[in-house]
């Protein structure tokens, strides 16, 4: 059981809960910067205007955008061979509908994707990671507004042009299938138009739900049909939040209930992005639920001609399926579930299963026979700073190693694996609380929740540890 020689080691972040510096160079507002803060126990919120009084931490984050020659050497310190980042769309075009780009913004991202080539590393670009401009959301309810697919397109062509020769690897959107729940409105398709409150308390609508959805995929298609066609040397890929669940009993409605949250959650979004239709048993769903998809000529020959070359996901835990309302239940990323009583979990509630990974690499494989990469993957955890500055995360490296056994398993089992990008590779924001206590860094940052902290990088216990994992390409765990 061994990678294969080219395996593609590093980790992942996101520009809105790294960069900080929201307003500055001409960096326009995103749904991220209307955020406050909040904790495990308290929601966070949105507001439509900025309240001086209340912490909004994407605005100063671990201000990556003035630490990022150090952060990307620490990383290649790790011996990274790639790095997983995304840009912020409102950085190139501040409110989204700019007819020039902001020459600032992507002087930025030239400098880091410059540090990352000069280590060696290969960035791995994310072009729209929860990141929707505001102003988009005020004017179109996001992505309910197909107006946001050529504001879109328009973005991607001047990143595939701007990065021509340098970078090789994107992904479209991030956790894409966000938009088959209610947090999707929030995360992912930015339609929150004159709300405030906590983002737990937004009604949901699925029939605009799933048509900005749709918006989104055929957005997704268009710019992967655009950069096959116009620059044959990228590949383009998909990022899933893949839920993986079990049926909770061996009662058949148990079954029929994993079998309808895995096809909705986990394989609705990437059945269009890889196969390029929609999936025959979306229609029962749609009709049950009252949704009825606006399509507009040439969406369906899009979706057909604009499909992915790999596929990536996220994984932290799995749930169980049940199909009564009694019974423990869990959280999890995005959503929650039935509890499984054969798992631990961690302080936040999601629940650690390691094999579920091995048995999640192969339901993909197995569907759709193309390369595969682990683009999220960690533990959360309130890490406590030593006296000496240092962090001993051995739950850390006990989770990820457990998950790299069941990685190497899944390459036996006959998965092409081609990466693995573990999340928050460096301290950051957490998106679905916007706290700092809930860590999943290899390196430390000086950061509180209440805002304060000097942004002292520090590695913990698990730098050296993963440095020696990728040195030996996963032989020493």
């Amino acid at each position: 059981m061994s990678f294969r020689a080219d395996f593609l080691w590093g980790g992942a972040t996101a520009a809105n809960q790294l960069e900080g510096a929201w307003d500055v160079d001409g960096k326009g507002a995103s749904v991220p910067d209307m955020c406050t803060n909040g904790t495990k126990d308290r929601p966070k919120e949105i507001t439509s205007v900025i309240d001086e009084g209340r912490l909004y931490p994407s605005h100063e984050a671990i201000d990556f955008y003035h630490h990022y020659a150090e952060d990307i050497k620490l990383f290649a310190e790790m011996g990274f061979k790639v790095f997983r980042f995304s840009v912020a769309w409102t950085r190139i075009f501040p409110t989204g509908m700019e007819e020039s780009p902001n020459e600032k913004g992507l002087e930025f991202y030239d400098r880091v994707v410059d540090e990352c080539l000069k280590y060696g590393i290969e960035p791995l670009i994310t072009l729209s990671h929860y990141e929707m401009p505001y102003a988009l959301v005020q004017k179109y309810n996001g992505w309910y507004g197909r107006e946001c697919i050529k504001l879109f397109e328009k973005y991607c062509h001047v990143l595939f042009e701007r990065f021509k020769g340098k970078v090789k690897y994107f992904l479209t959107f991030n956790e894409i299938n966000s938009g088959t729940m209610p947090m999707g409105n929030v995360l992912s398709l930015g339609t929150v138009k004159g709300y405030n409150g906590p983002i737990t308390k937004l009604k949901d609508d699925p029939k605009v739900r799933f048509q900005a959805l749709h918006h989104q995929l055929v957005a997704s298609a268009r710019v992967i049909k655009y950069a096959h066609e116009n620059y044959p040397e990228y590949k383009l890929g998909n990022m899933i939040c893949f839920l993986t669940n079990y049926p909770a009993t061996c009662n058949p409605d148990d079954m029929l209930k994993y079998q309808s949250e895995m096809r909705m959650k986990n394989w609705f979004c990437s059945d269009i992005q890889v196969r390029g239709f929609y999936p025959e048993y979306a229609s029962r769903f749609f009709r049950e639920n009252n949704i009825s998809i606006k399509m507009e000529d040439g969406d369906k020959e899009d979706l057909k001609q604009g499909t992915v070359d790999f596929y990536t996901f996220s994984y932290y835990m799995s749930l169980c399926a049940s199909a009564s309302n009694g019974g423990e239940k869990t959280a999890g990323n995005l959503i929650g579930g039935a509890k499984n009583p054969y798992l631990e979990e961690s302080e936040w509630g999601w629940q650690i299963d390691a094999k579920g990974l091995r048995f999640t690499l192969n339901e993909i494989y197995d569907r759709y026979h193309i390369p595969l990469m682990i683009v999220e993957n960690g533990l959360g955890a309130r890490d406590t700073l030593e006296s000496d500055g240092t962090v001993n995360d051995d739950y850390r490296i006990d989770y990820l190693r457990k998950h790299i056994i069941q990685m190497k398993e899944a390459v036996e089992d006959g998965v092409d694996l081609m990466g693995y990008t573990p999340w928050g590779c460096i301290d950051l924001v957490s998106a679905s609380t916007g706290e700092m206590a809930k860590r999943y860094g290899f390196i430390y940052v000086d950061k509180y929740d209440d805002g304060t902290g000097d942004l002292k990088r520090l590695k913990k216990k698990s730098f050296e540890w993963y440095k020696k994992v990728i040195e030996t390409n996963g032989e020493e765990l």
